[in-house]
């Protein structure tokens, strides 16, 4: 089977590219690609939704025709997980990619609202959970304007448009929404209120907890490796032993079944002369 030409992604400000995975949308390039993005949108003030996309959001979006559709209409659908990344190089030879995740996301985009004096909207968590975020924020980025922080009470799974709170983010003056609902509620509820809100919208969930310091980010190591997944199972058995248990196989189901689709289609196996 032959290998697929190598796609080099340079580490400058647009290295940023269009692309799908087992036929999820998703764009790959590296953090500083996606910041430099995120921020040209929020300076246009026009909205936009960032999906920060894990194993987990895939495989549900391939489950979930409308989280799939949901993904396809984001401003941005960056890839969180070194599995992501892993399988786009090796499928697609997207070797200058990286991975792209929630807790550094947010505070790359915070360093640089700091410098731009974009203001900053939270929106999700519990009370204590988003008190922690704010204090740690504050403290990481003592020039950092944020706006405003709301703790939503129970939402439903599929939120409805919210225009009062809308309305509350838009007064603010924030440029950018971090949402911390969790997978897929945040994406929906940031899909319900397109249209409505000026600034963008980023869904990035577990980024709460980390920065808040309510839970504890995996050793680099094991993020390197992939092995994220496994510290936070650890951690929660009870609460996510289904969805890596479900989400995990198929994502190894759907990968190797295109790894073998491929060596079917490889001109050794068709009788043709590789070229």
């Amino acid at each position: 089977m032959s290998s697929p030409a190598a796609i080099d992604v340079p580490p400058h400000r647009d290295s940023m590219i269009e692309t799908s995975l087992f036929g999820i949308r998703l764009t790959a390039g590296t953090l500083r690609g996606a910041v430099h993005h995120i921020m040209d949108l929020a300076r246009a003030r026009r909205g936009g939704m960032v999906c920060v996309a894990n194993v987990d959001m895939l495989t549900r979006a391939k489950r979930t025709p409308h989280l799939a559709q949901l993904m396809k209409s984001a401003s941005l659908a960056v890839t969180d997980g070194m599995p992501l990344v892993w399988a786009l190089r090796r499928l697609q030879g997207m070797e200058g990619i990286k991975r792209v995740d929630g807790p550094h996301l947010t505070r790359a985009l915070c360093m640089q609202a700091q410098v731009d004096n974009a203001g900053v909207f939270l929106y999700g968590g519990s009370a204590d959970e988003l008190a922690g975020m704010q204090a740690q924020l504050n403290r990481q980025f003592p020039a950092l304007r944020i706006c405003g922080a709301i703790s939503p009470p129970q939402l439903p799974s599929k939120p409805l448009p919210d225009p009062h709170t809308v309305a509350i983010i838009n007064a603010s003056g924030a440029q950018l929404v971090f949402v911390g609902l969790g997978c897929p509620k945040q994406e929906y509820w940031m899909q319900a209120q397109q249209g409505e809100l000026s600034a963008v919208a980023l869904g990035v969930g577990f980024a709460f907890a980390l920065i808040a310091g309510s839970k504890k980010e995996a050793p680099r190591w094991m993020q390197r490796r992939g092995l994220e997944w496994l510290f936070r199972l650890v951690q929660e058995p009870r609460r996510l032993w289904k969805r890596y248990l479900l989400g995990n196989s198929l994502f190894v189901a759907l990968f190797l079944a295109e790894l073998f689709k491929r060596a079917l289609r490889s001109p050794l196996n068709s009788g043709a002369k590789a070229p």
